[in-house]
């Protein structure tokens, strides 16, 4: 099956491995070997994969929050926010594409409406936000404290997370993806955007968690070869 799967590969991408190290790299070293891979047509996104040492079926163990990175990834987000009829017209000014309160959830309700990135709520409409979580917990679209999502601060928290902020979250495996920018950024705003991600990463380590937090982070594009970075 191995040897299936490298045969799928591209050209491109084959040609890219032959670059590749196993080699843990400074976060400078891993954006230049990155940069050395060959282009694609589209402006790929630079990704970073965290590896924790946390117990992913513990509560507490939990890592989930969310960031505005130094010079954005690169992309604006669609935004809508649940909010009181006297509050739509600042959601909708700060840049979100809906806003509304209980005939929000129930267009959400009865047309499945997910074509949105993330979901902002003042406290005071979860009771009725609450009735989405088979809709939009699925998706992880779910407004949440944790990740800053849920706030009275409804303009500030819409324009952020439309110029770009960015929520995270581990998986089943203890892994947390995100997104560090476009390969297009030069290398000096890619290792500020990795700085950050790793200095939060870093201040989100569990009490309870035991043994090495940082297992391994890997730098990537969408289309390349993974960059193994020496980050402990």
């Amino acid at each position: 099956m191995a040897v299936a799967l490298t045969q799928q590969r591209s050209k491109r991408y084959k040609k890219a491995a032959e670059k590749a190290t196993t080699d843990l790299l400074s976060i400078e070293d891993g954006v230049a070997l990155l940069k050395k891979f060959d282009a694609t047509k589209f402006d790929q996104t630079v990704e970073l994969i965290f590896s924790l040492g946390i117990d992913p079926k513990q509560a507490d163990q939990m890592i989930r929050g969310s960031i505005s990175l130094p010079n954005g990834v690169g992309k604006t987000k669609r935004v809508i926010a649940f909010v009181a009829e006297n509050r739509k017209i600042e959601a909708l000014n700060a840049g979100a594409i809906k806003a509304g309160g209980q005939e929000l959830v129930a267009e959400i309700e009865s047309t499945n409406f997910t074509d949105f990135d993330v979901a902002i709520s003042t406290p005071d409409q979860m009771r009725f936000v609450g009735r989405l979580g088979k809709v939009l917990g699925p998706k992880g679209l779910m407004p949440s404290p944790k990740a800053g999502t849920v706030t009275n601060d409804v303009g500030t928290a819409v324009r952020e997370y439309v110029a770009g902020k960015i929520e995270f979250r581990n998986d089943a495996g203890g892994n947390v993806h995100t997104a560090a920018g476009k390969m297009s950024f030069d290398n000096g705003k890619l290792v500020e955007n990795i700085n950050a991600l790793i200095t939060q990463i870093r201040r989100m380590k569990p009490q309870t968690s035991k043994g090495q937090y940082l297992k391994k982070v890997v730098l990537k594009g969408s289309m390349t070869p993974a960059v193994y970075l020496a980050v402990s």
